[in-house]
């Protein structure tokens, strides 16, 4: 059939590893964060990477004993932010924000955000968490 289509086997090929390409580069929840682990981390936006499959953005977290530490935090992709109200200047750098959502399994400065509350306007929005929890 593939050859009637004028496709070869080494178009074969291509068209499999091209297949195959989006299902590698996402990842399941579970596989890298926990659930059993929630967590309110709150700082000042250093960074902030609106691509796909997940937008991420980050927080200068300062802890109790003063020490300031940078965080990482995946929300959902673009499309469904989007979908939820978001846009490019929703949060940009230099906002002060809350997260609450579930931490890294390898303990990294990292976490998986479920909501985000702006401090400046009190708003709390979803962050479409791979997780499928909504505020």
């Amino acid at each position: 059939m593939l050859r009637y289509l004028g496709v070869g086997s080494c178009g074969v090929l291509v068209l499999a590893l091209a297949a195959s390409a989006p299902a590698g580069a996402h990842h399941a929840f579970s596989a890298e964060f926990d659930a059993d682990k929630p967590t309110t981390k709150s700082g000042i936006v250093t960074k902030v990477e609106w691509t796909n499959p997940h937008i991420w953005f980050y927080l200068d977290v300062t802890d109790e004993s003063g020490l300031t530490e940078n965080w990482g935090f995946e929300m959902g992709p673009p499309h469904l932010l989007q979908a939820r109200g978001w846009t490019r200047t929703t949060m940009v750098i230099g906002d002060e924000v809350t997260v609450d959502g579930s931490l890294a399994r390898n303990g990294s400065n990292r976490v998986n955000a479920r909501t985000v509350t702006m401090t400046h306007t009190g708003e709390r929005l979803g962050a479409g968490s791979s997780q499928n929890i909504t505020p």
